[in-house]
């Protein structure tokens, strides 16, 4: 009798389990069936954004020191400065050439005063010698009834004075080429410089930043893997981002979906996007583009073979609201049916 009846509580135990396993996955399937939409995860971001990037000055200089910006948050309207680079290193490099160049200029006029005085040398010299071989040439004809040792000696002075006369214009022509092309070369040495000058002073403007556009300003990382903002006083290198000014005027939603439900969506589908800060307020929104590519979702450790792989999505909203701010957290229910 108690067999009986330990077997039949036994039989009652398991069909209450398994009635109950059915009812939970009916529940659990009747919840997917009523939800008929996907819903993701997100972050606002301007669609309209200029960001601010250090460029290198020239070819020396690829850092600078931030002297100035406006701050964090403040409200930029188009035209504004919101960015001051220290002027320092280009004034000094500035200041240093103008001096070589005053240097190089003063040789410059040296060179030509001295050319000048060479040139009334070698004139001088040459009128002595036209002078001395015009002479010469008198005395060898005023010797032709003289002995001819004597017209040996004449003509041999004659001989000379035209070497020397010879030598002399010869000597004019080669000291003309010459300080030419020294003069050439004096003059490119200030034209190197004064054109250097030139350039610097042309990169002076790149070291003050003035929005294009209106928005908010928002001052960027001093390294992508540090929280800490740029302030006054940091150097900034070529190429680093120091500041973004986004356009609040129209936003959009970065987010993914998962692989899964990648053949769910498509561009210019509808969207709504709900915040937790206005809770009650759904705004909509369209699909705008699809990432093409899959990746493993942002945060998650690649060794981790079950990782989460997603497609980046972009959703754009379809109305404009002041409320909403770059970075705030959205969800993005995307309507399938």
């Amino acid at each position: 009798m108690k067999s009986r009846l330990t077997l039949s509580a036994f039989l009652l135990l398991a069909l209450a389990l398994v009635s109950c396993k059915g009812g939970l996955r009916g529940g659990a399937d009747a919840s997917g069936a009523a939800s008929g939409a996907l819903i993701e995860t997100g972050e606002l971001a301007a669609v309209t954004s200029k960001t601010f990037v250090m460029q290198r000055l020239g070819q020396r200089w690829n850092d600078a020191k931030i002297s100035w910006m406006a701050e964090h948050g403040q409200s930029i309207h188009a035209g504004d400065t919101i960015i001051q680079l220290d002027p320092i290193n280009l004034t000094r490099y500035i200041t240093d050439r103008e001096t070589q160049l005053e240097t190089q200029q003063a040789a410059l006029e040296k060179m030509i005063v001295n050319q000048s005085n060479a040139r009334s040398q070698n004139e001088n010299s040459i009128r002595s010698e036209e002078a001395a071989y015009a002479l010469s040439k008198l005395s060898m004809e005023s010797v032709r009834f003289e002995s001819e040792r004597q017209q040996r000696i004449r003509q041999l002075q004659f001989r000379q004075a035209t070497i020397n006369l010879q030598r002399a214009r010869r000597n004019r022509e080669l000291n003309t080429i010459i300080n030419e092309n020294d003069l050439k070369i004096q003059r490119i040495r200030v034209n190197l410089i004064e054109k250097d000058i030139q350039r610097t002073y042309e990169l002076l403007p790149q070291l003050t930043f003035i929005s294009p556009i209106d928005g908010i300003f928002q001052i960027e990382r001093r390294r992508r893997w540090q929280p800490e903002l740029l302030t006054i006083g940091n150097e900034v290198d070529a190429g680093q981002a120091i500041a973004r000014v986004p356009d609040l005027t129209w936003m959009k939603v970065n987010t993914s979906v998962h692989e899964n439900d990648f053949l769910k969506i498509r561009v210019g589908q509808r969207v709504t996007v709900r915040l937790d800060a206005l809770p009650g307020t759904d705004f909509p929104g369209e699909i705008s583009s699809i990432g093409r590519l899959c990746h493993i979702k942002n945060g998650a450790n690649r060794n981790n073979s079950k990782n989460i792989k997603v497609f980046d999505v972009e959703v754009r909203l379809l109305v404009s609201d002041e409320r909403l701010k770059p970075g705030m957290t959205v969800s993005c229910e995307f309507h399938t049916d």
